[in-house]
């Protein structure tokens, strides 16, 4: 029994050899983020690579209403603007209105008639000056408002095109002519600028895994290990999900490679 220890033994010190896939770096499910009519749906380009538009949704009713609202808003500002000057007048009025009052009620041989005309010409510029203000203010809370919905419709039409910037199509999940909810999943796509190496390993090879050199086909990398799970996976339950990261991946995705820690 001695002799086939001793031949045993040597065995263990080789690395475990693994065997895993690069995969895409992330897979993004894309979701609606409004209630609306698919009216584009790129299916054509489903397995490619894109920068563009691939999902549009109905945004007519949207353009409507920001130009209604835009030709809404150009009134009230003429309406501001008018009110504004009509403001100007009162103000010289009001002030005029006053000095005479003030100067009438100094004056012993006015009559108590005259003194009242005065104050109630003043009271009454007075108040046609404060309901203009409160007029114009009231316009500019109008004006907030219709700026408001002018930059959430515009904002809700940004949202109606969905756009990717250099990624995988994988796969389209709405057709022309369906209508989507907030939340409904429009697309799936890939970022395959990078990749990822998926292994579970156990906590014992674990062990000063960062300061091994990781060997891909026999071959030494440089590659590092991006990510260790601090738990236990609920598949293999007595391994750890570990994941290194591979920029510009020039293999194939999918493809099984053999991977060594030494």
């Amino acid at each position: 029994m001695k002799p086939i220890l001793l031949l045993l033994t040597p065995l263990f010190l080789f690395a475990k050899v693994h065997y895993a896939k690069i995969e895409p770096f992330e897979t993004i499910t894309l979701k609606s983020a409004v209630a609306a009519q698919v009216t584009k749906a790129d299916i054509k380009r489903e397995g490619t690579t894109l920068t563009g538009t691939i999902v549009k949704l109905d945004s007519k009713l949207d353009l409507i209403k920001i130009n209604s609202s835009k030709k809404s808003l150009q009134f009230i500002e003429r309406m501001i603007q008018t009110n504004q000057e009509i403001l100007m007048a009162l103000e010289e009025s009001m002030s005029r209105q006053e000095a005479y009052y003030f100067r009438i009620e100094s004056i012993a041989s006015a009559s108590n008639t005259q003194k009242d005309n005065a104050f109630y010409a003043y009271t009454n510029a007075k108040t046609q000056y404060l309901s203009t203000q409160e007029k114009i203010d009231n316009l500019k809370k109008q004006k907030l408002d219709l700026n408001y919905e002018i930059t959430r419709l515009q904002d809700s039409i940004s949202k109606k095109s969905i756009k990717v910037k250099n990624k995988f199509i994988y796969k389209l999940l709405v057709n022309k002519g369906d209508f989507v909810n907030m939340g409904t999943p429009l697309a799936q796509v890939q970022d395959l600028n990078k990749g990822k190496l998926v292994l579970f390993l156990e906590s014992k090879e674990l062990e000063d895994i960062k300061s091994k050199t990781i060997y891909i086909d026999d071959k030494a990398t440089k590659f590092k290990i991006s990510k260790i799970w601090k738990v236990a996976d609920e598949k293999f339950i007595s391994s750890y999900r570990t994941e290194i990261l591979i920029k510009n991946p020039k293999k194939s995705f999918s493809k099984l490679l053999k991977v060594e820690f030494k």
